[in-house]
């Protein structure tokens, strides 16, 4: 189990996972490339130096493949993860940070893509919540147009299940009115929101059986 799926709540799900763009890492590729053909040069004008010069020419070419390794390891441990009920936001190889926004404290999202942006897939998404921090800005990810559509679609689907759930809860304790409602009318609703994804297969089967039971 990943240390992400290790923060998942009951009932929540990873939709999408996203980390910065791999050019944010070109800059650290091109020196690592520089510095490593820079010491092959000297290597060969030098004559494939031994000793004391050839050891630390072999140093200087593992230094900027140690230096790629490093920035590697960290681009991948940071993340940006969509669910069902949350954005996540993963830091740190060793000393993790971990930041979250409730999908139903979030306002409005905003998406920057420059020309370069639409042509490598790269943008900045800025999410607009009700809390506190009030903007989280994700600089520079990849994907930014399927993250933002995603989060907009959880959302919306957020609030779809909790209209079920009301109506559901009304069936359940037959309160005035509800029966009115139609239980295999509302199952077929509930098979639609397991075909959209926003609920899972176990939840479909669980609420099922609770509306069956009621029938």
């Amino acid at each position: 189990m990943s240390y992400l799926e290790k923060l998942l709540g009951e009932n929540e799900r990873i939709v999408l996972v996203t980390r910065h763009h791999w050019l944010t890492m070109g800059g650290t590729v091109f020196w690592a490339l520089i510095l490593a053909l820079a010491v092959l040069v000297a290597s060969i004008l030098l004559g494939l130096a031994v000793g004391a010069l050839g050891l630390l020419l072999l140093l200087l070419l593992i230094l900027p493949l140690l230096v790629v390794l490093r920035d590697w390891i960290k681009w991948r441990n940071e993340m940006y993860a969509v669910t069902n009920l949350r954005v996540l936001q993963l830091e740190g190889v060793l000393n993790k940070r971990v930041s979250d926004s409730s999908l139903e404290k979030v306002n409005d999202v905003v998406m920057k893509q420059s020309f370069w942006g639409r042509v490598f897939d790269f943008g900045d998404v800025e999410i607009m919540t009700a809390s506190e921090i009030g903007v989280n800005k994700l600089s520079m990810i990849a994907h930014p147009v399927r993250f933002k559509t995603t989060m907009v679609n959880q959302k919306e689907g957020l609030g779809e299940v909790e209209a079920f759930e009301s109506r559901a809860r009304g069936v359940l304790s037959r309160e005035p009115g509800a029966e009115a409602l139609d239980a295999p009318q509302m199952i077929e609703e509930l098979a639609a929101l397991r075909d959209k994804g926003l609920i899972t297969a176990d939840e479909f089967q669980r609420k099922k059986a609770e509306l069956l039971s009621r029938m």
